[in-house]
């Protein structure tokens, strides 16, 4: 039976340990608990900035005897016996598995995303982003233990950030008005948010007294991030840049610029 690293929960502590134990072991022929409905950040993207992100990670147990322990952790790397990168539980004293009946339980981990972590595992780094593993493991009162190194995958992005101002203010009907606006993506090498480049920024407009967003055009951010157009004035409402994201990077939309044509 193949054996993996196993991550263990020790003294109210995390630590990586060197050693292994069997993906699935069942004591005195009983049946291993079963782990199901994995769910990481509730299907989301995992989105972080240039400071600590704090997420969610879920998941079923169908087990024959109590729960005794049970751990999540996020890893990515070529290897699952060596993980280059980590992202622990924020555990406390509390046990995180609820019984929902005698057979079942839900167990629920905040799991931690440091650019700035004191330990080399848990610290992100730019090349860090990307679809990272969920290592789920459970074991019960009759030491009976279940263990996932593929559990779920959740893409992990870097934070970006868009800002818009529409002039002049106010404006007549009919002349032009100049957009401009910003677009920065966070990075986890410096901590900062810097210029960020991106040929799919959209302008949207919202008339005045009404809730729906549509779209006008599409520009481009240049090396430094700045965005640049221009559109004539025609009613009253407010101007934003929006930008959808991608693999690497989260979405980003900035608050809306109200102008008064006259």
């Amino acid at each position: 039976m193949r054996t993996r690293a196993f991550v263990a929960l020790t003294t109210g502590a995390l630590a990586l340990t060197a050693v292994t134990v069997p993906a699935a072991h069942a004591a005195g022929g009983s049946a291993a608990p079963k782990i199901s409905n994995v769910s990481v950040n509730g299907g989301k993207d995992v989105v972080v900035g240039v400071s600590k992100k704090t997420f969610t990670v879920k998941f079923t147990v169908k087990h024959g005897s109590a729960i005794s322990n049970a751990l999540a952790a996020m890893w990515r790397g070529p290897n699952e016996d060596v993980p280059d990168r980590m992202m622990f539980p924020d555990m406390g004293l509390e046990h995180p598995c609820k019984k929902v009946n005698s057979t079942t339980s839900t167990c629920s981990f905040k799991l931690v995303a440091h650019p700035k972590a004191s330990f080399p595992e848990g610290d992100l780094k730019n090349v860090d982003t990307g679809r990272w593993n969920l290592m789920a493991l459970v074991a019960d009162s009759k030491e009976n233990e279940t263990q996932k190194m593929k559990a779920a995958t959740a893409l992990v992005k870097r934070a970006a950030k868009a800002t818009v101002n529409a002039s002049p203010e106010p404006v007549k009907k009919g002349k032009t008005l100049t957009i401009t606006g910003t677009l920065t993506r966070a990075s986890w090498d410096t901590h900062k948010y810097g210029g960020f480049a991106s040929s799919a920024v959209k302008l949207q407009f919202k008339k005045k007294g009404t809730t729906r967003w549509t779209p006008v055009k599409t520009v481009s951010a240049d090396s430094r991030g700045k965005v640049k157009t221009s559109v004539k004035a025609s009613v009253d409402g407010s101007y934003r840049f929006t930008y959808g994201g991608s693999s690497s990077t989260g979405s980003a939309t900035s608050t809306g610029d109200f102008v008064d044509v006259r």
